[in-house]
């Protein structure tokens, strides 16, 4: 069986279960269960319901999934049935976030790249909605992340907080400096792309952390600049 066949007979009773989640054992990385197809088919079915938040999927976010899965040209025409079958069969997304938010309650590693993959979706047509947006703050409250946690995210992707580098480390503006400091270095421990790649996390999840540790390292040097301190570690 292939991998979009197994995503596929994994959504379909994923969807259509709504039974509860045992949470799954921690291992300290950032990866799924060895063949957890239903955690699969959940993040297909979240980047389905994502794409479709809006009212229309477009050509640029089937693209998009497809680049961050690296999913082979030859399965073009699969990704968008992958698509197409979580869209029909999907009842609430929310019940489903919960789902894989309850089980890998212990690893919000993985579950912040599953919500970054979202946002890299939903910007891949060159505008979030407001209805993207309000998608996105929904599955992150089913995942367990506190506003901050979501503010931070948010603002690692999107719109005129992108360039707010105090909600990019998650810290007030009126923040003395070694908070500063400690919150960039414990924000580049757990989102460094070699170490998100060495716990185990998927590869698919490389390129959105590529992104993020680009994000925090800006706002932290964009911090000293406008402080005027000299560069430190």
């Amino acid at each position: 069986m292939s991998l979009w066949q197994m995503m596929i007979e994994g959504g379909k009773r994923l969807f259509d279960s709504d039974g509860p989640d045992e949470p799954a054992p921690c291992d300290g990385g950032c990866a799924p269960d060895p063949n957890d197809v239903g955690f699969t088919a959940a993040v297909i079915g979240l980047s389905a319901k994502m794409a479709a938040a809006d009212g229309r999927v477009s050509d640029n976010e089937v693209m998009m999934f497809s680049r961050i899965f690296r999913a082979a040209p030859e399965d073009a025409n699969n990704v968008r049935r992958v698509f197409s079958i979580a869209q029909q069969t999907v009842r609430g997304y929310e019940a489903y976030a919960r789902k894989i938010g309850r089980r890998y309650s212990d690893r919000p590693c993985l579950l912040e790249g599953v919500l970054d993959g979202l946002f890299m979706i939903a910007g891949a047509d060159g505008v979030v909605t407001q209805d993207e947006l309000q998608y996105l703050e929904t599955v992150s409250d089913n995942f367990g992340f506190d506003k901050a946690t979501f503010r931070r995210i948010r603002a690692s992707y999107l719109g005129p907080e992108r360039d707010d580098p105090y909600h990019i480390l998650g810290v007030a503006p009126d923040a003395d400096f070694s908070a500063i400091r400690n919150a960039y270095r414990r924000l580049m421990a757990d989102n460094h792309p070699d170490r998100i790649v060495g716990n185990g996390a998927p590869r698919e999840f490389e390129l959105a952390a590529h992104d993020k540790a680009a994000a925090i390292t800006g706002a932290y040097a964009r911090i000293r600049a406008e402080r005027g301190l000299i560069a430190t570690n």
